[in-house]
């Protein structure tokens, strides 16, 4: 389990800089978020608003609490269950391959270790911190007691406000997260709370690998929960297997607690009042500190997102001719919202955030960091990213293992892994070589904002090693004098199973590469050290992209690419979309582009492929395919009503609210190498006016 993270509230007040002079500065911020408020008037389990700060996110239903529906889920709760009887981690049989004269081992294979393949898996798996609920008259509410429904998530303050009738009688509820704790704080209103019927109840789950809720509520005997009761709060002290966490709850009236089953417990509020507040603290070591009240929370909250819309990026569509203006602003607002609410933490996310666990356990993907992420620094919040990126430096050590223990320098960082770093087994993922650059691709952001020795400093290790990593596993092709990447691995579009031990040259991974030694290079200079000759080498001998017919092909030699590989993600388009595109025949990517746009099985494709044939339409000067991209219709491009998009494998999947952000934000404040164009990513024809402030540019 990792070490509980101590927020600094101040990052979210950072001064909006910029690389250059904001296209305009009228756009009435307020104005802009406010109009795309979310109203429910309906039970819709499909839709969980949330309140959080990026370590925290409380999902809720229609009550304002989670009633119904809704999870509790953060960075840093996690558990596992115990291993196998009998066995231990090192009994995992690793399959050993020969690659280039070298014998390399992946934890690929459960033939003879399913159970123990399952359980590395599996654990530690995200847990489901705890549930809050409603009851009336000692039960649960009902679907059917409620009605007149008007529920109100307010963007600018980042509070819920919930209003409906219980069998009649006028419900308020107000929830909101404390920026800087933990905590969910919720004041209720009603004549019911004053006859002693609407009550709160806390419950707490032992944990579930499986279930996308994080939680099992029907194994009491599995775990343990231990009170520490005082007048005005009660601490709840966790304990599942060798994992413990605590939950301090604090109330500002009369409050009688009671135990109506194992790890479940009664608020019932004593006083003649119809208004009730209290204060549940989430925390992974022991709470010593005092709850702020209601009030003082509210004001925290509020403040702290009126700071967060009024600084950074922001982009006004609304005097634009396209009738989609709204859809796609309405988008790009609440994108903004719920990454800061999912993906703002101490940790890379996982694909569905903190909203709820995906098929992977809660685990996050390291290939996916960049589509979480990458977009603020565009949008001028990089401390928000910046949370998270600590987390390569530290685990500088597994990632050299794992290279080592494949004949490799340096550290090949994983695909799945959870926050203790223990290697995951898998079918596909330990094949998977494109979130190797990444970490290189996060420091040289970090150096256009900061350009400072103690940014260099501070990335040094991440760059060099992952660099190390990438030069050693690229081999001299003694035919060609070219350097290959592969065989043995798995494209970025996840089709090329069947052929992975003859795959060369994706084309996609090999343009990252070169973007990764090059960078890697810089900061060499930079650093007044001398060249590294192998990297160099590489670097100058890279293979060439794959192209047949005049058009990009996803790897070397790809038999029947445009009718059973025309599936999937797009890295066909890849080497031209979000790096650089010096090195690419902009024709041979305009042609790809065309194929795609005609031949391309789009409902094969994820979120996050809309955005990335968004960037590479846009840096090849066709803004209509850019913005018809983003807003393709396709069951795979869907944004729901609270803006998560549904084009993965999960109700939700945030890289693909994170890649329509960099797009936008490229489209719009442009790349370098454009010849500042204004907005040079939307068609120039009158039908789009795009005012924007406070971005940069992309690379």
């Amino acid at each position: 389990m990792i070490k509980n993270i101590i927020y600094v509230f101040a990052i979210f007040f950072f001064a909006t800089s910029c690389n250059d002079k904001p296209e305009d500065s009228s756009i009435n911020r307020k104005k802009l978020v406010k109009r795309h408020n979310i109203i429910f008037t309906e039970i819709d389990s499909t839709e969980i608003p949330q309140v959080g700060n990026g370590e925290i996110a409380f999902g809720i239903d229609v009550t304002g609490l989670q009633t119904l529906y809704g999870n509790t889920l953060s960075q840093w709760g996690w558990h596992s269950f115990p291993l196998p009887e009998g066995k231990t981690v090192a009994d995992f049989k690793m399959t050993r391959i020969n690659v280039h004269n070298h014998t390399a081992e992946y934890p690929v294979d459960n033939i003879g270790q399913k159970e123990l393949f399952s359980w590395l898996r599996e654990n530690p798996h995200r847990l489901n911190l705890g549930k809050l609920s409603f009851l009336l008259d000692g039960k649960l509410i009902a679907k059917q007691d409620l009605s007149e429904i008007n529920q109100k998530l307010d963007l600018w303050q980042g509070v819920i406000y919930s209003n409906y009738k219980i069998q009649g009688i006028p419900v308020k509820v107000i929830t909101i997260c404390h920026p800087k704790s933990d905590a969910i704080a919720v004041k209720v209103e009603s004549k019911l709370i004053r006859e002693k019927r609407l009550t709160v109840q806390i419950s707490f789950p032992y944990g579930h690998a499986k279930k996308i809720s994080g939680g099992d509520w029907n194994a009491p005997d599995k775990h343990e929960t231990q009170l520490l009761r005082n007048k005005s709060s009660v601490m709840f002290n966790r304990f599942l297997d060798k994992d413990s966490y605590n939950s301090k709850l604090t109330w500002e009236n009369n409050v009688e607690l009671k135990e109506t089953a194992k790890h479940t417990y009664e608020l019932l509020p004593m006083e003649n009042s119809n208004v009730f507040s209290f204060n549940c603290h989430f925390s992974q070591i022991p709470i010593d500190t005092s709850n702020p009240s209601f009030e003082v929370t509210m004001d925290d909250t509020k403040k702290y997102w009126e700071q967060f819309w009024s600084t950074g990026g922001a982009i006004d569509l609304s005097e634009s001719k396209d009738s989609r203006w709204k859809e796609l602003e309405r988008r790009v607002v609440l994108s903004q919202y719920l990454l800061a609410v999912n993906e703002a933490g101490s940790l890379p996310p996982q694909e569905s955030g903190l909203l709820l666990n995906s098929g992977w356990y809660g685990k996050f993907h390291l290939e996916m960091h960049w589509w979480h992420g990458a977009h603020y620094q565009l949008w001028n919040r990089w401390p928000l990213f910046e949370r998270s990126l600590d987390w390569y430096k530290t685990s500088i050590p597994v990632a050299q293992k794992i290279a080592k223990r494949q004949g490799y320098e340096g550290t090949r960082w994983p695909k799945m892994i959870g926050p203790d770093g223990r290697f995951g087994p898998s079918f596909t993922g330990p094949w998977l070589i494109w979130q190797q650059p990444h970490p290189i691709f996060y420091a040289e952001q970090n150096y256009r904002i900061d350009s400072s020795d103690q940014t260099l400093q501070k990335w040094k290790d991440v760059v060099f090693e992952t660099a190390d990593f990438m030069a050693s596993y690229a081999y001299k092709n003694k035919e060609t004098g070219k350097y290959d990447l592969g065989p043995w691995l798995i494209n970025a579009a996840e089709n090329n199973h069947n052929t992975k031990e003859s795959t060369i040259n994706p084309a996609f991974e090999l343009a990252y590469w070169r973007y990764g030694l090059g960078i890697a290079c810089k900061w060499r200079e930079r650093m007044e050290l001398p060249t590294n000759e192998k990297w160099l080498d590489v670097l100058k001998n890279l293979a060439p992209l794959p192209v047949k017919d005049d058009l990009y092909v996803m790897y070397e030699n790809v038999p029947n690419m445009w009718t059973d590989f025309n599936k999937s993600h797009i890295d066909v388009i890849g080497a031209g979309a979000f790096l650089p595109i010096e090195g690419i025949d902009k024709e041979i990517l305009n042609n790809t582009i065309d194929k795609v746009n005609t031949d391309w099985k789009m409902n094969t494709t994820w979120g996050w492929d809309f955005p990335w044939l968004a960037m590479a339409s846009a840096r090849a000067g066709q803004p209509k395919k850019a913005i018809n991209a983003l807003l393709m219709d396709s069951p795979k491009n869907r944004y729901s009503k609270c803006g998560i998009n549904t084009g993965g494998p999960a109700a939700a999947y945030f890289p693909g609210n994170g890649g329509l952000l960099y797009a936008i934000a490229m489209m719009s404040a442009g790349w370098d190498g454009e010849n500042n164009k204004r907005a040079p990513g939307f068609p120039d024809d009158g039908s789009w006016t795009i005012k924007h402030e406070g971005l940069m540019k992309a690379q």
